[in-house]
Formats: structure tokens, sequence, C-alpha cells
């Protein structure tokens, strides 16, 4: 088995410009998220709710990194 190191593999990637309207939906996403956290957190939303809400809102803001994003447990 050979052993490597030092060497980091080169990544390459393209750089595409993010649309004003992407950036818009993750703006609102993430201020949508604060005030649900605000809410669980005071006890406005249970956490089954909050977790319902949230994929709502990933589905209505479709931010860019919702399909890796974890619930909250």
């Amino acid at each position: 088995m050979a052993n490597i190191t030092g060497v980091i593999p080169e990544i390459n990637y393209e750089k595409k410009p993010v649309p004003q309207e992407q950036l818009q939906r993750e703006v609102d996403y993430v201020r949508a998220q604060r005030i649900l956290s605000f809410m669980l957190q005071n006890g406005l939303v249970s956490l089954s709710e909050f977790n319902k809400i949230t994929t709502l809102n990933r589905k209505s803001f479709s931010p860019a990194l919702a399909q890796i994003m974890p619930e909250s447990r």
C-alpha cells in the first residue's frame, strides 16, 4: 500500500455567475429560517412543525444547498 503525503489533488471548477433571483431566494430563505428558529426557541412551534416548515421553505425558496442541509433534531 502506497503512502502519499503532502499531495493535494487538483480541483477543477467553473465559475458561474449567480443570478440576482437566486441570491434573493437565498436571502429570503435565511430570513424565513431565522424567524422560524426564533419561533422554535420561544415555544411558538414544535420541533416537528419546525421541520415541516423548513421542508416547505426549502421547496419554496429553493436554496442552492437545500439537498445537503440537515433537518433539526
